[in-house]
């Protein structure tokens, strides 16, 4: 690991929601999954990136609960990204890995915990708590997908019998 030195940015007097990054656009390019096998899949975008789903027993497939999670640990990451690279530098690491045990008698994830593990030993006590508070409140304000899973959303399933007109 590479080991950084704190930023000598002199923002850290502004108010810390001056601090987070603004919530980027959202992406509109097509999503689908394509059936590969016995409850396996790939999920496919239109800009070319590709991922394999599956049951754990598929071997090399993610999980659609893992994807769930790893969705949330990489949007908390990317949310914070900014905060943390102006106290520790752009080329600072982190980690975050993403626990949730599955309730098998309401089939859903209750509870999602976040790990952060990252290197603030450059900074004094002080320093550590605010930086802490503005990713916190960063991750808050611009997770698109934690605010999703925070406040539910409305899922609705529709089915487009093949040779009716509909092209992904």
């Amino acid at each position: 690991m590479t080991q950084t030195t704190p930023s000598t940015d002199t923002s850290a007097s502004q108010p810390d929601d001056e601090a987070i990054a603004p919530s980027s656009p959202a992406p509109t390019d097509a999503l689908w999954v394509e059936r590969t096998g016995i409850r396996t899949y790939t999920g496919h975008s239109a800009r070319g990136a590709s991922v394999s789903i599956g049951p754990a027993s598929a071997g090399a497939v993610f999980t659609p609960g893992e994807l769930l999670k790893i969705a949330l640990a990489a949007c908390a990451g990317m949310s914070s990204d900014r905060t943390f690279a102006r106290r520790l530098g752009d080329d600072y690491a982190v980690t975050i890995r993403v626990e949730g045990v599955k309730d098998l008698e309401e089939d859903r994830y209750p509870v999602i915990t976040e790990h952060f593990d990252i290197d603030l030993s450059p900074l004094d006590d002080e320093a550590r708590e605010r930086l802490l508070t503005v990713a916190e409140r960063a991750i808050d304000k611009t997770c698109t997908v934690g605010r999703t899973i925070k406040n539910g959303a409305t899922v609705e399933t529709l089915f487009q019998p093949e040779g009716s007109g509909r092209e992904v």
